[in-house]
């Protein structure tokens, strides 16, 4: 939960979140899950180049996975229309036996 945590701190800290959802084995039955999975929806006229430095690495999937045991998947909003997003998030909310996982949105 500390993760969780940390990494909705940060990206606060960019003032630019829109949503903030934490999916796969952190929001299932497993008594001790793996890693942290989240997926970012910034605003559209967001910018990692003007972050603050401490949030980069939320930004970038390997260096999110090396520091904080967390993959981080994120995009601008209106990237893709109503349609493609629900798609968006289907494709990570279906785990590889065809079964849907909860994803669960922090406010």
């Amino acid at each position: 939960m500390a993760t969780i945590r940390h990494l909705h701190q940060l990206a606060v800290r960019t003032g630019a979140p829109r949503s903030f959802c934490v999916f796969g084995s952190f929001v299932s039955t497993e008594p001790t899950p793996r890693d942290v999975d989240v997926i970012l929806v910034m605003r559209h006229d967001f910018r990692v180049e003007h972050c603050p430095r401490e949030a980069l690495t939320v930004f970038t999937h390997a260096d999110a996975q090396a520091r904080f045991g967390a993959s981080v998947f994120w995009l601008r909003e209106g990237m893709l229309d109503e349609h493609a997003m629900r798609e968006f998030f289907l494709v990570w909310q279906t785990k590889r036996d065809g079964t849907l996982r909860g994803i669960l949105e922090v406010a």
